[in-house]
Formats: C-alpha cells, structure tokens, sequence
C-alpha cells in the first residue's frame, strides 16, 4: 500500500523519500526550515562570493550560467545581470528541441549575453535515448548527463571558474542532500544525485557502435582539470529562497514565452518546453514510482500555500500518468521514429518498467487500462 505524506501529496514511492514519525515527507520538513535560515546573511554570502570570482579586468567572463532557455535558466540570468555580472550562458541543446524551446533560447541572448550552445552528434544522441529507454527507462538520460558535464568542461576549456546552477533538486523534491549546507553541485552530486539511475557513461562504450570518441560532450573533466581552473559550481536557491512559479513571473517580465495551455502530463504552462521527449520521460516517471509531473508541482504549491491538499489532490488525479500520446502537440509515433522505436515496441518497454505493485492488474495479473492506455493505482481513489 502506497503511502502518502500527510502535508502534501508525495507518496513514499518516491525514492530517498521519507515519512517521519507524524507521516510528513523529509522535503517538506526542509522547505519548513526555510523560516530558520538567515536569508539577508546568505544574500551577503552570494555576494562575497561574485565578488571574488568578479574579473576585475574584463579579460573574461564573470562565471557561467547553463542554460536551457527555461522558466529556471531565465531568471538566473537576469538575476547575474542585476548584480552587474557578465555570463557566459551555456547550454546542452535537449534531445528533441522544441519550437518554444528555440525562441526562450534566443530570448535570453537577447537579454543581453554572450551564449554558446553544445549540440552533440544527434546520431549517437538517438542511440543514447534508445539505450537509456530501454535499460533503466529513461528516454532523457542522455541529456541528464549532458547538462552538467557540458557547462563544467566549459569552465575548464575557459578557465571560468565560478559555475551558478539553480535549485538544488534535493531541497525542492526531497531526498538524502537536502541540507542546508548542500550548496555546490560537484561531481559526487552528479554521480549520486543527477539522475543517472546506477548506468555510468562508460558503460556505454560498445553498446550500438558507441566509441569513446563519441562521449566526450558527456565525460566529467579530470580532478586535476578542476583543480587548475578552481572550478566551483554553487546553487543560486541556497542563497535566494527558490520559486517556480515566482521565476516563472520574472521571465515573462523579461520575454519567456509560455505554453498556450496546460502542458501534457502537467498541471501549469510554463515549464518543461524545451523537450519533446519530456513527457516520456515522466510517464516512466509514474510507470516506476506512480507519481508524475503533476504531483511535483501540486507538492511545491502546496507547501507555499498556494493550493489545499484537497485541490492538489483532485489535480493529481485528474492531470497524472496520462499515456505520452502527445507532447506540446508532437504526436508520440513521430517522437519516437529518431530511436527508430515503434509505438507498439514502446508500449512493450513501458510494461517492463511498470511496478506492478502500484497499479490494478486482472485475474491473470495482467495490467489494466482503460481505452487511451491509462492505467489506475491500486489505491488512487482512496488517498488519505
């Protein structure tokens, strides 16, 4: 039986989550602690530390800024820009760009930066979506590894040292690193906590003709590489309480453009533009755990105070683990034709990744769906 937190709708599913002896999950407890923290003093601290790594000269950029041309991404660089830095914007073209994705891109060179954008070989890219698919059930591994190994060899190649991520994933939905002293994104926090689900990038070596000319784009620099330019990479929401929904409202005030209507598998227009394959990615997301998109947001807005549980809730329900045939209006068969995967060979892979556990099966054990594909949990209408 799936259990819930009894503060947001995260169920314990989720893996590092954890319930505490009052049924409330450990991410709520850490955006709880955000009234504890001394935000005026961090502020400074972020300050003291662009100043440092400030070029005094002008003879190279301030420090780099990965990104992607999201809601996120945006609002990092207009927060470098106020506070008088000049960035370097770098960033890992996704898998399956999309047209949005394009135009929020070329909307943050407009803000006013120099930009430089790593598109690696598409040909090995659809091998790796494929193999990513197909062995651990993420189509988007590739593009996990991508943006942070691509802004990091950056720093080196141009001796930028100071790198400004966003959030801390852990903070925001919960896991072992969400600690307040949790604030540099390094290669031990790519490896245990950047989504690479147990598969290393040399386990790729000899998979569908894969050479290790092929990974250079997707190989973390050496410790002595890092040690030469002083690489340091520091989340920008340990020192400014991080929002969504508040950056979200400062991009659009600075040109990002949104989605038309509520993002497939979502619960709001304005993330996860940027990537046809988005959606795939977060079904497996629910085929694995029995959670999706959906609930990740409703749990943000919750613990804002922006939604009741009941109201996210009900969201959930509605809006989560809907079968990907569509993704900002890219039709699924035309999706998958670049991993040369068809829609049927996809469907068999989603019922391999399926916990069976989560979800209605019949008397022969067989998953249930209604006419769309869907499944339903076990207990989903019956969250406490």
């Amino acid at each position: 039986m799936i259990r819930y937190c009894a503060h947001c709708v995260m169920p314990d599913t989720k893996p590092d989550l954890r319930l505490d002896e009052h049924g409330v999950c450990n991410a709520c407890r850490s955006y709880e602690m955000r009234n504890e923290v001394d935000w005026d003093s961090r502020y400074k601290s972020l300050l003291d530390i662009l100043d440092k790594y400030r070029n005094k000269g002008g003879t190279n950029w301030d420090c780099i800024v990965p990104v992607s041309g999201g809601k996120d991404s945006t609002y990092q660089v207009v927060r470098m820009l106020q506070l008088g830095l000049n960035p370097l914007c770098v960033t890992s073209t996704t898998c399956d760009l999309t047209e949005i994705g394009r135009k929020n891109i070329e909307n943050i060179k407009q803000l006013g930066v120099d930009y430089i954008e790593v598109s690696p070989n598409p040909v090995v890219r659809a091998k790796m979506n494929r193999i990513g698919l197909m062995q651990v059930g993420d189509i988007s591994w590739p593009e996990h590894v991508g943006i942070f190994t691509i802004p990091v060899r950056a720093a080196v190649q141009f001796n930028v040292p100071l790198i400004v991520w966003g959030e801390n994933s852990q903070n925001e939905y919960g896991g072992p690193a969400a600690a307040a002293e949790n604030n540099v994104l390094d290669r031990r926090w790519l490896e245990e906590f950047g989504g690479l689900l147990g598969m290393r990038v040399t386990d790729l070596l000899g998979m569908e003709g894969i050479e290790q000319k092929h990974l250079i784009n997707y190989t973390y620099p050496t410790d002595a590489e890092l040690a030469r330019v002083g690489v340091t990479g520091l989340f920008l929401g340990h020192y400014i309480p991080w929002d969504g929904l508040s950056n979200a409202l400062i991009a659009q005030a600075n040109g990002f453009t949104t989605y038309h209507k509520t993002v497939e598998g979502s619960m709001v227009s304005y993330e996860n533009l940027d990537n046809y394959q988005t959606g795939i990615h977060d079904y497996f997301k629910f085929l694995k755990f029995g959670f999706g998109r959906a609930t990740d947001l409703a749990c943000l807005h919750i613990r804002r105070g922006r939604l009741s549980r009941l109201d996210g809730l009900d969201a959930v329900k509605r809006l989560d683990g809907r079968f990907p045939w569509e993704y900002l209006g890219k039709g699924l068969e035309d999706i998958l034709r670049p991993l040369d995967v068809t829609v049927d060979e996809f469907i068999k892979i989603c019922d391999r990744f399926t916990n069976k556990k989560l979800f209605q099966r019949d008397s022969a054990g067989g998953l249930l769906k209604d006419r769309h594909g869907n499944l339903k949990k076990i207990n989903d209408d019956n969250i406490p």
